[in-house]
């Protein structure tokens, strides 16, 4: 018996499109980082990013639970003394949606340059429009 292992030549991508309005930050987040990573495949490979594209679009829209929207914090920082910034995460969904939803998403996948790859393939934006039409990416209900 013989050990399959997935070669860069034989993995085949798909677009996803999902839809992200009156969904769940997080469960949308690990929904979007299981295709990325490529784990719902039968040819998933630790060490190799077999992963699908994802557009996620009307980011803006998202839904959290509880007080996360006043409570959760997004740290930054200029790399100068007393450079630390904070912001909420209402205050980021009126900014920057989008961000949001590629936070989530990172910290769900690997992180190296394979981890890096994989969110390459991610594609968020804030309303109902992309322009990834031509890549004929398929509806994907979570």
């Amino acid at each position: 018996m013989k050990t399959y292992v997935t070669k860069a030549s034989d993995i085949e991508r798909k677009w996803y499109v999902v839809d992200a309005a009156d969904k769940t930050l997080g469960r949308l987040a690990s929904t979007v980082a299981t295709i990325l990573r490529g784990k719902n495949k039968p040819t998933f490979s630790p060490s190799i990013d077999t992963g699908d594209n994802v557009i996620v679009i009307n980011a803006e829209k998202i839904k959290v639970t509880g007080k996360k929207l006043s409570d959760k914090i997004y740290y930054s920082h200029s790399d100068y003394p007393g450079g630390m910034r904070e912001t909420t995460l209402a205050e980021m969904l009126d900014k920057k949606p989008a961000k949001v939803i590629e936070l989530a998403v990172k910290g769900m996948l690997p992180s190296g340059p394979i981890g890096k790859q994989m969110l390459t393939k991610l594609h968020v934006y804030a309303g109902a429009e992309h322009p990834h039409a031509a890549q004929k990416p398929e509806t994907l209900d979570i």
